[in-house]
């Protein structure tokens, strides 16, 4: 069974066809780049199009973002937050890493 759109789709499409709102697109007439995983294509895109990154990656900048921080901190008390959240975050990256093994 078809998704109820299916034929409001198909329609739309149609019609732009017929206008011709698909001619002279960029691109046209060029093989599609490839592609690594094709079955998370659309989800790959909109993440990297909405600068999305994996949990692994942000805390990993997150970490360099801490020891930059911690390099320039004078104040002990500073420091000691500073060391802290840095165990926090190496903690929380090692268990996101065990979960994807």
């Amino acid at each position: 069974m078809d998704h109820p759109l299916m034929d409001l789709i198909s329609a739309r499409i149609a019609e732009a066809e017929a206008k011709g709102e698909f001619d002279n697109l960029p691109g046209a007439g060029k093989p599609l780049p490839p592609c690594d995983d094709p079955e998370n294509a659309v989800l790959n895109r909109i993440l990297k199009d909405n600068h999305a990154v994996p949990p692994e990656v942000a805390m990993s900048r997150e970490l360099a973002r801490l020891r930059e921080e911690l390099r320039e901190a004078s104040d002990r008390d500073e420091r000691r937050r500073i060391i802290a959240d840095i165990s926090m975050t190496e903690a929380r990256l090692e268990m996101a890493r065990g979960r994807r093994r």
